[in-house]
């Protein structure tokens, strides 16, 4: 059970990324796309109907990391206390901006709360990856645990390590890439016109950029935490996560090129589904890694609730995500027109 319940906490965060992820790419886009405060308008109109109900994803998140591994959970918030208040106030910005700029026409007014969705949007997409990084490269998890992880030290990836150095700031940095070409794929489907064209172009640029960090990044990966791969080579089946990231990639450029706006978009979540599923099965059974001793790494096992407890759970987590698909399922179907009218407001 302790398993399946890692498996279905990461497919839940993986489709968090997937569905806000192009929020944020929007908002990372957001004053380099559009020219005009009509463009604008357009643009905030192309998420305004789900930026809110993509963000339920987290929620949803962290009560399954709460429920089915308490002990995970309480080292994490305590441990990332910093940068979980940091998320906190971003999203709170962010939706903040997307609300407040249109309680006033006068131009300074929303040009500052464009540039406070931007900004947010942006240090968003860097955060969430330099969490991954985090996972990836381990904690100073000790014997009393994680106390409040500072916001960095000397900058190495080893020992005493605080929240950012090298590799997680790189990690950040490739995460937000990634996602600024989910929100211009997203905005390929959604708008024409002038944004479409602004998108596309700034998504091949963004392509090439995006890859030769992702080459990076990998390499990195490799010489830090080389358990990371071994442990996909320990299931072979799990490079079929490695093959669809790499199909998902491919198929970003091919859509670029040849125009296919929707399979463009498809392509792009099947590349983060894919880079983050590796990830996952890499990470397998550990939550955190300590930098300190690897004798006081935190499994999946060892920080699981009762087995009867995750067995009740399953029943009402299987009900409500069969509700939740089928609302997403009609909301997409609802949005799936290209946006029109620059009047967003009537969709927030």
């Amino acid at each position: 059970m302790e398993t399946l319940w890692f498996a279905i906490l990461w497919g839940m965060l993986t489709v968090y990324v997937i569905l806000d992820g192009f929020d944020f790419g929007v908002g990372i886009l957001h004053l380099f796309v559009a020219k005009t405060i009509d463009e604008r308008k357009t643009m905030l109109a192309a998420i305004g109907p789900i930026w809110d109900g993509n963000e339920v994803w987290l929620i949803a998140s962290g009560g399954v990391l709460f429920m089915a591994f308490p002990k995970a959970y309480a080292t994490i918030f305590s441990g990332f206390y910093m940068a979980l208040m940091i998320v906190l106030w971003l999203l709170i910005l962010r939706g903040a901006a997307i609300e407040l700029r249109i309680h006033n026409t006068n131009m300074i007014w929303q040009q500052f709360w464009d540039s406070v969705f931007s900004i947010a949007s942006t240090m968003l997409a860097i955060v969430f990856g330099v969490t991954l990084g985090n996972l990836v490269r381990g904690v100073p998890l000790d014997s009393e645990g994680l106390a409040g992880m500072p916001l960095f030290t000397n900058f190495l990836p080893n020992g005493d390590v605080g929240i950012l150095d090298w590799y997680t700031l790189l990690v950040g940095l490739f995460t937000m890439l990634a996602l600024a070409i989910h929100g211009a794929m997203y905005l390929c489907w959604r708008t024409s016109g002038n944004i479409q064209d602004r998108s596309r172009k700034l998504a091949m640029r963004l392509w090439w950029a995006m890859t030769g960090l992702w080459v990076i990044v990998t390499l990195a990966t490799a010489g830090l935490r080389w358990e990371v791969f071994s442990n996909l080579w320990k299931h072979p089946w799990s490079f079929a996560f490695v093959a669809i990231a790499f199909g998902g990639v491919g198929g970003v450029l091919y859509s670029l090129r040849s125009n296919r706006d929707l399979s463009g978009f498809a392509a792009s979540c099947l590349f983060l589904l894919g880079l983050l599923g590796a990830s996952a099965i890499g990470n397998y059974p550990y939550f955190l890694r300590s930098t300190v001793d690897p004798s006081f790494d935190l499994t999946a096992v060892e920080s699981a609730s009762s087995s009867m407890s995750l067995k009740w759970a399953l029943g009402w987590w299987t009900v409500s995500l069969i509700l939740v698909c089928g609302y997403f399922t009609f909301l997409f179907y609802w949005i799936r027109n290209k946006v029109e009218s620059p009047e967003y407001e009537h969709h927030v």
